[in-house]
């Protein structure tokens, strides 16, 4: 797309505001601007300062027979609420009369729209007369802008277009339904409909708009609801957003080269006049850009999850504190224990694990360089010790176990000291080790036979050395790593990673690694933070992964909009802290859940259900509870997923409808979808239909209930009653785990029913049967896990790539 963007031009006009002392540009600079962009010429426009004498013929300039006159203030954003724009008839004399009311009107009536609101800045604690003078005296003038009529006055046909810096993501670009009460909007549509977001790093315009076209803003502009003409073009709307992706990328924390950082800049409204865009108002804020840490050897996170050696300080000889249950937790997983060293002053051993007094001996020592140091001491120690290992060059990884690494106030100067200890370190040769934590419960690896946990057996009672899928589970919260796994055994993935502060490795860094390896297919992250633009890094490792034809799950905790008290744009209101992440990270590929259970349910499908064929989003699904076809029909639609019901061939119902003549069901059960084959069918009619419905080349997953309550099916651990024996060979167990792993397409049970039937479930997961409790969770579960699976291949194929 040939834009031509003058950044020249804009970086003086950020030049020239920084000169005078600030870092933010009036509204006639950000028309400036935007005559730089490429994109729509803003309307012609004069500054009018206080003052200044002008002539009759300078007041009537511009085109058109009315005028436009707007306050030109640092600290009056909303202009509307406080009189700070009017539209007088164009002759001079009305428009003198307006600018020296302006002058004199608008700071009281911003004193009293603030009154009830706390100030900021300069004005805090200013009230009254005084804080009207503080007012009067910033405003630079007023600016007469050209009228320039709108198409329509109807809801909807107004644009918000906006770029804002974020700490995690970089430059985000937003856009939706316009004017005043854009917020408003925001707030009561649905998710996507009123505005959406994404990473101009990760997003190009053409790539934008596709995301736009599904807001009700593009409906009103394009003409598509009731009683609209489409006024603007889709090319325009292109192009206005690939201008902004262009500039936001240029004037970004993310570009190394970038002579100012765009903080904000937002126009709101664009309207739209004979097919011109014309910015109605615009601010702009920006900064200096800042030095950036180096790059993080990451390469050395191999010797961290596959060590040959391991080194533990922290370890007690008497008692079992967290270091004893570390190296207990190593041990039983069966690493070499010649390969690992304990550092305890006046031991030569425990649990007959060798003890050296310091590094020092490492020297002395048959290893000569730790793969793997996990320090288990008091916070206190951590930076004399870290400066010790970095010295020394002693490790390739370290893992840093203690809190009060800067999770509290008091701790803060203690972490800076660390992080400032290992930038420095990566910055030399060789790029020192690679640090995990602080904070942090460890590390299980399955295929590196170690564990870190600093929970004993008695508490967490492990099964050692049991199969494991591909699977890695990456956490910020250990605590939640540990709950999610001991409530769903049947995760067991093949690592288990606690993240905690982050304090060098982080988030990022960890799905880099895991997309480029042979031992994972499933990559599972709970994160309730990012560092300075590792939330951009993940998203672009989330992508690499995904072409590497892997699955993401991602949950992101702490969902608070960020930025409604700090500044007074509609941007950062629109566009908060948990939309911009649930945005960049889905558009990445990954699949996002919205609660703990739907983490559980998305991992466990995406292990189960990653080596399947997902054509689409047709559902067949089955129960012989009527209950449950209901609940299960009016469960395929929500705001955040959509699945279909599928139109199944006369001949797959010829097929189901012989099956239940053959069982005696025929008067009992009608052919629809869902099909409510009644308590009645047995354990072969279930295994039999489900076949059946798998095959037909319109159903692309299955949801089976297996009624286990029904006194005509197999569901039973330990009975008397033959009939009732889930060990059978032609029990519901054993004729599922036979199907799902013949048939290419989807399937998830449901076994709703009390505990007396955990068995059943525990043996179909362990058969990789995919099952749930309850038939709306099922259907939920799937319909985001193929939702996301079809987004990933439209990213593999093309359609979807992110630029």
């Amino acid at each position: 797309m040939d834009i031509p963007i003058d950044f020249d031009r804009i970086t003086r006009l950020f030049e020239t505001a920084r000169s005078e002392g600030r870092y933010f540009l009036y509204e006639y600079e950000v028309y400036r601007l935007l005559a730089c962009s490429g994109a729509e010429t803003p309307p012609k426009n004069h500054l009018l300062t206080r003052g200044e004498r002008f002539s009759d013929e300078a007041l009537t300039a511009l085109p058109g027979d009315r005028s436009v006159l707007k306050i030109v203030s640092p600290a009056i954003i909303h202009k509307t609420e406080v009189g700070g724009v009017r539209i007088v008839e164009k002759d001079a004399n009305k428009i003198r009369s307006t600018v020296r009311r302006m002058f004199y009107e608008v700071p009281e009536d911003y004193a009293a729209w603030v009154r009830d609101q706390e100030l900021a800045g300069p004005y805090r604690g200013l009230t009254g007369k005084a804080l009207v003078t503080a007012v009067a005296r910033d405003i630079k003038g007023v600016l007469l802008v050209q009228y320039m009529p709108p198409d329509s006055q109807a809801f909807g046909n107004e644009l918000i277009v906006g770029l804002r810096h974020t700490r995690e993501f970089g430059t985000i670009l937003s856009a939706g339904l316009g004017g005043t009460d854009t917020e408003l909007y925001a707030r009561r549509f649905r998710k996507g409909q009123a505005i959406v977001a994404a990473s101009t790093a990760m997003e190009d315009g053409p790539g934008f708009f596709q995301l736009f076209r599904h807001t009700i803003s593009y409906r009103k502009l394009a003409g598509l609801t009731r009683g609209q003409r489409r006024i603007v073009t889709d090319e325009q709307i292109m192009e206005c957003f690939e201008s902004f992706v262009r500039i936001g990328n240029f004037y970004s924390r993310a570009n190394l080269e970038a002579p100012f950082i765009i903080e904000e800049l937002e126009i709101n409204p664009f309207a739209f006049t004979d097919y011109l865009m014309v910015p109605l108002d615009g601010l702009c804020r920006f900064s200096l850009p800042k030095k950036q840490p180096g790059q993080r050897p990451v390469a050395k996170i191999d010797p961290l999850l596959h060590p040959e050696s391991i080194g533990i300080i922290g370890v007690s000889a008497t008692r079992k504190n967290f270091g004893r249950t570390i190296l207990d937790n190593i041990l039983a997983e069966g690493f070499d224990k010649d390969q690992v060293v304990v550092f305890k002053k006046d031991k030569d051993a425990i649990d007959g694990v060798r003890c050296l007094d310091g590094l020092a001996g490492l020297g002395k020592d048959r290893i000569q360089k730790l793969d793997l140091f996990i320090v288990a001491v008091g916070a206190s120690q951590v930076p004399d010790l870290v400066e010790e290992i970095i010295r020394r060059d002693a490790a390739r990884s370290v893992m840093l176990i203690p809190g009060g690494m800067g999770e509290t106030k008091e701790s803060q100067d203690r972490a800076r000291q660390v992080v400032e200890q290992i930038h420095a370190a990566h910055a030399l040769a060789g790029g020192g080790p690679v640090f995990l934590g602080a904070n942090c419960m460890g590390v299980i690896s399955r295929p590196g036979r170690y564990d870190t946990w600093f929970i004993p057996d008695e508490k967490l009672p492990k099964v050692r050395k049991k199969g494991y899928h591909r699977s890695a589970l990456i956490s910020q919260s250990g605590a939640f790593m540990l709950h999610r796994t001991h409530q769903s055994p049947f995760l067991s993935p093949a690592y288990m990673i606690s993240m905690g502060n982050q304090t060098d490795l982080t988030l990022g860094d960890m799905v880099e690694y895991f997309k480029d390896s042979d031992r994972v297919d499933v990559i599972a992250v709970y994160a309730e933070g990012f560092t300075d633009l590792d939330g951009l890094a993940f998203c672009r490792a989330v992508q690499g992964a995904v072409l590497a034809g892997k699955e993401v799950v991602f949950y992101k905790a702490g969902r608070t909009p960020e930025g409604k008290a700090a500044t007074g744009s509609h941007t950062a209101s629109l566009a908060g802290d948990y939309m911009v992440c649930e945005s960049s990270v889905s558009q990445a590929g990954a699949i996002v859940a919205r609660s703990f259970t739907e983490f559980q349910d998305l991992m466990l499908l995406a292990e189960t259900l990653s080596r399947k064929t997902i054509q689409g989003n047709r559902l067949a699904a089955v129960s012989g509870a009527g209950f449950e076809a209901v609940g299960m029909a009016d469960s395929i639609q929500s705001d955040d997923y959509s699945l279909a019901l599928s139109r199944c061939e006369d001949t797959t119902w010829q097929q189901v409808a012989q099956v239940l003549k053959n069982k005696g069901l025929s008067s009992l059960v009608t052919l629809a979808n869902p099909l409510d084959i009644n308590p009645a069918a047995d354990d072969q009619a279930h295994a039999l239909i489900c076949e059946i419905l798998a095959t037909d080349p319109h159903v692309d997953a299955v949801i089976l209930s297996l009624d286990p309550l029904s006194p005509a099916m197999k569901t039973l651990d330990s009975t008397t009653v033959s009939a009732f024996d889930m060990h059978r060979r032609d029990s519901i167990r054993q004729l599922m785990s036979d199907l799902v792993q013949k048939t290419d397409t989807p399937v998830v049970t449901v076994v709703d029913g009390g505990r007396l039937y955990d068995p059943l479930r525990d043996a179909l997961m362990a058969a990789g049967v995919p099952v749930f409790q309850v038939c709306d969770q099922a259907v939920a579960a799937l319909a985001l896990y193929i939702q996301g699976r079809l987004r990933a291949d439209a990213i593999r194929s093309g359609a979807g790539l992110i630029t």
